[in-house]
């Protein structure tokens, strides 16, 4: 059988350590927040800055060593992902389903899958996302299907929430195959039938492309065929790994908006009339919020560690105490980013005033981005799971939104 081959659209550069990656994020987040405000205000989408991340050798540092990459660990994977959406939450959001199907294929590919995939992935190759459908009651029902045609299968199906697909080389979809087993098939981009329609309208995070995908009729090699659904049958770190991505987001975000706004207060913002003051920044009540919101965003990078931390043991050693000791690790950051990073952008609001924001900075684009996100597996989610590990000693569920 045919092996289907994706080529990137720029070579990448190979990265082989943390401290590389870092350094990376930090030079490419530089370039990505110039421009930042702007694309937010036009919906300019980031063809060339995602290329250019992926060309940067920033795609492949989670793949093993062994097999030619860095494998960073989980903390080092999220604070990438937080210097870069701290740039630019929407180009920060673009790489999480790519690492997240990366991790599927480290528990749940073949060597032969492992090998020809991580070798694209290290050559520059995006990965995109199909996952989340309309069409059924639940987040985790799948319509998509994947059946067998002669020596090959068909991929039919209608997928839309596809971050990453307007812009990716290839698609890992989620489908049912013949017996309802859930696969993750690693669709190549520019396959017949396949077709990525740029209608995502949110009034957050507007450039990551977030819109529909269709598949119709798609050919798919069985190589391109990874096994999904046991990758919640056993305990894994696919969850955690999946939602410490999205807390690192929320984190980016946040410190983006704390430092707009210091910025504002330093060059822009007067105090009140008669208050006495020269400054706004010797207001005592300014003082005080912003000193309660440095310390919160400065506890979120502590959680932020620790969590990668736990999800660090439970990927060396997945057992059910390890996995869930990560999941509930990350539903904490995830959900103290959630409310930090709503709480930066409204305290932004709350100091620079609505004109000065929406007409001359677009600051107001980092709420937007921040109440869009966080409603990605909702922190209503989180508390009840914590509270029964903590209370009841009852272990998360296995899924990829804990």
């Amino acid at each position: 059988m045919t092996i289907s081959q994706v080529s990137p659209k720029n070579p990448a550069s190979i990265i082989t350590s943390a401290q590389q990656a870092l350094s990376v994020a930090r030079e490419l987040a530089l370039a990505f927040r110039v421009d930042a405000a702007e694309r937010d205000r036009e919906r300019v989408l980031p063809f060339k800055p995602l290329e250019a991340l992926f060309a940067s050798g920033l795609g492949g540092i989670t793949v093993p060593k062994h097999l030619g990459g860095a494998e960073v660990s989980a903390a080092v994977v999220a604070e990438v992902i937080a210097i870069l959406s701290e740039a630019d939450g929407a180009i920060g959001q673009v790489p999480q389903n790519h690492f997240y199907a990366l991790e599927v294929l480290r528990i749940n590919g073949s060597e032969a899958q492992q090998q020809r995939l991580y070798r694209e992935v290290l050559a520059g190759v995006h990965l995109g996302n199909a996952l989340a459908e309309f069409s059924s009651p639940s987040a985790h029902q799948r319509s998509t299907a994947v059946l067998p045609n002669g020596g090959q299968y068909l991929l039919h199906g209608r997928k839309f929430y596809a971050t990453g697909a307007l812009f990716a080389d290839r698609i890992p979809t989620a489908a049912r195959d013949a017996e309802g087993k859930e696969q993750l098939v690693f669709v190549p981009r520019h396959q017949d039938g396949v077709n990525v329609i740029d209608d995502w309208s949110g009034f957050g995070q507007r450039t990551t492309g977030s819109g529909t995908v269709v598949f119709e009729e798609v050919s798919v090699n069985a190589d391109d065929i990874v096994p999904f659904y046991s990758a919640f049958e056993r305990p894994t770190t696919v969850g955690p790994f999946a939602q410490i991505m999205h807390a690192a987001i929320d984190q980016g975000i946040a410190r983006a908006a704390f430092n707009d706004m210091l910025n504002f207060i330093n060059t822009r913002s007067r105090p009140w009339p008669d208050s006495g003051l020269d400054r706004a920044s010797d207001d005592p009540l300014i003082l005080d919020r912003v000193g309660q919101l440095a310390a919160r965003l400065q506890a979120g990078d502590a959680l932020l560690q620790e969590a990668g931390e736990a999800v660090d043991i439970a990927q060396r050693d997945p057992n059910a105490s390890t996995v869930a000791e990560a999941s509930v690790q990350v539903a904490v950051v995830r959900a103290w980013t959630t409310e930090v990073s709503l709480e930066a952008g409204s305290l932004l609001f709350e100091l620079s005033g609505t004109r000065s924001a929406l007409r001359e900075h677009n600051l107001d684009r980092h709420w937007r981005n921040a109440r869009t996100h966080t409603l990605h597996d909702p922190v209503r989610w989180k508390y009840p799971v914590i509270g029964n590990y903590v209370l009841n000693g009852v272990l998360p569920p296995r899924r990829g939104t804990i």
